[in-house]
């Protein structure tokens, strides 16, 4: 499989789809999140914060707090909580229970402890109090008001045209725009599984109950109710949407938000500027989307109105007093007449009659397949075929054809330079091409690139020669040093 190849706007581009969580957090945070007490160091975590590191609590000190004191404050929290370690209570005394926990989270990089003088003073490291304050703005998230999301957005690109803003409101007023369409396009599902779950409630007045309370009150669209009126937030959707083509069509604006986007996000590189440019407008394009979201969610509330409807009527059938009606059967049929015959229940004449009975289901015989067509490929199809396969199998560069190239290449020496490499064939410039990948590979320092260079290096490795790149060869690169690892004896 041949490498792709990897410059550093790939290297962008793999960090944009794949963001790099685990360099900005430590790797054991979730450690204590994911144990038999999570609940337990989640209360912790929570107490922590709304007392001590949160945004609420007071301005901390600016070495920290004392680690007694935090120790203390979890030990408190503690004797309100039950703590389990596999299905057993533990029996451990408070004060020794309380220092575990504050090692657990220290370890987990929640805490660090830092020594001033003889003092350890106990802080929160900057990405672990922002990481707890998204996860605790995620845990109390109640109902968006969409109105509120829309009028925002239209003030701040309206700002984009009115003022010299730069391209941080933009980069602000996207993220506003992708965060409403998310959570419009979620909404539906909330639907989904609330109805799922209060539908297995038995006791109908529970049901009715959570209904209207967890399914109208705290709907995750707080104003849904205004979104179909005459004067619904959505209106301002096209004047929104008539702004940001202004902002595009302009080129004072246009080039100020650009200079923006270079000398901030893209550090000088212009073809990146213009990228995040373009993906921030897409995202103030897509408000044109949130008709087709809203329809979706239209169907899921009906389906779950209908739904709780029949459920209620059934509940309502359910409760008809059965057994009376039974025992009035039962007395009429002890009282009848004394020829024994029954009243009919129905009165005769076209209310019961054959004519009114459904008629049965007939068979439908389906008809025979038909044999499908075969076609054969003419001999020119045929051969354009044919060489099409050879001409990808000459561009295709494996591991084994690779090495077989390097040792040709080598003839028995135990380096060669790439700039000394023979060239004369489609095969030998796409082995060149490879190696050049292979190369830059291995000299990026990223783990993941160079096990994937190794798996394509067998037998050999690469070293770099110079920094600076030959453009008088083939292919201009870097110029780098191939090393047999197969050294001769002497």
């Amino acid at each position: 499989m041949a490498l792709p190849e990897l410059t550093p706007e790939r290297i962008a581009a793999l960090d944009e789809r794949y963001p790099p969580l685990f360099r900005r957090i430590p790797d054991r945070l979730f450690g204590p999140l994911a144990s038999p007490n999570r609940i337990r160091y989640w209360e912790l975590l929570c107490a922590l914060h709304g007392k001590r590191f949160g945004p609420d609590a007071p301005l901390p000190p600016g070495a920290g707090f004392l680690m007694a004191e935090i120790v203390q404050d979890i030990a408190l929290e503690m004797s309100f909580q039950s703590w389990s370690l596999e299905g057993e209570e533990l029996a451990t005394p408070l004060s020794i229970r309380a220092n575990m926990a504050f090692h657990t989270l220290r370890e987990a990089g929640w805490l660090r402890v830092d020594r001033v003088g003889v003092r350890e003073m106990v802080t929160m490291p900057p990405a672990s109090a922002q990481f707890l304050n998204r996860l605790v703005d995620f845990a109390q998230t109640g109902p968006e008001f969409v109105s509120g999301k829309i009028r925002s957005i239209a003030a701040n690109v309206r700002d984009l045209l009115e003022s010299n803003a730069d391209g941080a409101s933009l980069q602000e007023v996207a993220r506003q725009s992708r965060a409403l369409l998310e959570h419009v396009r979620i909404a539906g599902t909330n639907v989904r599984d609330l109805m799922a779950e209060i539908s297995n409630e038995h006791a109908t007045a529970e049901f009715v109950r959570r209904f209207f309370t967890d399914f109208v009150e705290k709907m995750f669209i707080g104003d849904y109710k205004e979104l179909r009126t005459r004067e619904h937030p959505l209106a301002r959707r096209q004047e929104i949407l008539r702004m940001v083509a202004q902002i595009q069509e302009t080129p004072e604006i246009r080039s100020r938000l650009l200079q923006w986007y270079a000398a901030k996000p893209a550090a000088g590189d212009a073809r990146r500027a213009e990228l995040l440019f373009s993906r921030d407008i897409q995202r103030l394009e897509d408000l044109r989307r949130i008709d087709e979201y809203l329809e979706r969610l239209d169907d899921e509330i009906r389906r779950a109105n209908r739904m709780a409807l029949a459920y209620i009527d059934y509940r309502l059938r359910a409760s008809r007093p059965l057994d009376m009606l039974i025992d009035h059967a039962i007395d009429a049929v002890l009282r009848v007449d004394e020829h024994g015959t029954l009243p009919e229940p129905f009165a005769p004449g076209e209310c019961v009659h054959a004519v009114g009975l459904a008629v049965p289901r007939q068979a439908r015989r389906r008809p025979a397949g038909v044999e499908l067509r075969r076609q054969a490929m003419s001999p020119h199809a045929r051969a354009r075929a044919l060489l099409h396969l050879r001409a990808r199998d000459r561009r295709t560069v494996s591991a084994a054809k690779l090495s077989a190239f390097v040792r040709e290449q080598l003839a028995g020496r135990d380096a060669i330079d790439s700039r000394a490499l023979k060239v004369d064939s489609v095969e030998a410039l796409r082995a060149l091409q490879t190696l050049c990948t292979i190369s830059m590979a291995n000299a990026s320092g990223r783990r993941g690139l160079k096990m994937v260079a190794r798996s394509m290096s067998i037998g050999f490795t690469t070293e770099r020669v110079e920094t600076a790149v030959d453009t008088d060869q083939p292919i201009s690169h870097v110029p780098f040093a191939i090393e047999s690892k197969i050294k001769k004896k002497g």
